[in-house]
């Protein structure tokens, strides 16, 4: 697959999501250029996943734009799905399937025919290192091997764009040096944008880097520009470090949570946001 025209594959514009006077987002604007690997970085609750679901149309924005591949989201939501691949942190899989049984009715629900799903599933499965485990039940697999089948889940369509959600949270050692290699081998082709939270994921794989913290982009450039000066890990720190409420002038009452406040936990919104 070539990769999409245009030069950028992946466009926030503006984008904010509130939830009654909370905003889990606020104007937040980045762009991830065709063929790039962008990591898109921020501590838990930070709005990571909050803007993954917009991008990839399982969330409508409250306002602003997104854009795949040039098309708006909102607008062309089936045409845009068509180039994503997206895989969210505990993906969806069916534990009682099998990963080929799993392949087969995602790869029939997205309407390839049996001689391209045939092949199709051939390639995924090869390029994912499912053969060993084919036809075992998906609840019986370790979390690295079920990573691995949501992986494959997503490549069945060849989409030209990957998103994916804290891709290698909760694997060991070597499971996370296997999807970075993987992700490095897709890299090639397509465009990926990886939310994490984690720094030796920007070392390992990323030619981009988006942080995004309280809701807000506050940074937007390479890894090295990130570390300049200080490594990533100060960098990181002294850009997500929680920002205090302002102080009430004298006799005047404390501020009302707005739309910028933190007054709604996680739980209120049901995770992160």
């Amino acid at each position: 697959m070539t990769h999409t025209q245009g030069p950028f594959a992946i466009e926030a514009v503006q984008l904010s999501k509130f939830y009654g006077n909370f905003a889990a987002i606020r104007d937040v604007s980045f762009e991830v250029p065709r063929g790039q690997v962008a990591a898109f970085l921020g501590p838990n609750g930070a709005g990571k996943s909050t803007t993954l679901k917009i991008l990839t149309g399982y969330v409508q924005a409250t306002k602003g734009t997104a854009r795949i591949a040039g098309l708006d989201i909102s607008k062309h939501r089936i045409e845009a799905a068509s180039k994503i691949g997206y895989l969210p942190e505990n993906g969806p899989l069916y534990p009682q399937m099998t990963p080929l049984e799993l392949l087969r009715f995602f790869g029939e629900a997205r309407g390839l025919g049996d001689g391209a799903l045939t092949s199709r599933i051939e390639s995924v499965v090869d390029q994912c290192n499912l053969g060993p485990v084919l036809e075992k039940a998906i609840h019986k697999l370790s979390k690295g091997y079920r990573q691995r089948v949501g992986m494959a889940q997503v490549l069945l369509h060849e989409p030209d764009i990957l998103i994916m959600d804290e891709p290698t949270a909760g694997l060991d050692p070597n499971q996370i040096r296997d999807v970075r290699t993987l992700i490095r081998e897709l890299s090639s082709s397509k465009t990926v944008l990886i939310s994490t939270h984690i720094l030796q994921e920007v070392e390992a794989v990323a030619d981009h880097v988006v942080i995004i913290n309280e809701g807000r982009i506050v940074f937007d450039g390479t890894p090295s520009q990130m570390a300049a000066g200080e490594g990533l890990a100060a960098a990181f720190h002294r850009l997500t470090r929680p920002v205090p409420d302002p102080l009430p002038a004298p006799g005047e009452p404390p501020p009302s949570p707005d739309g910028d406040g933190r007054a709604t936990t996680e739980s209120d919104t049901g995770g992160e946001l």
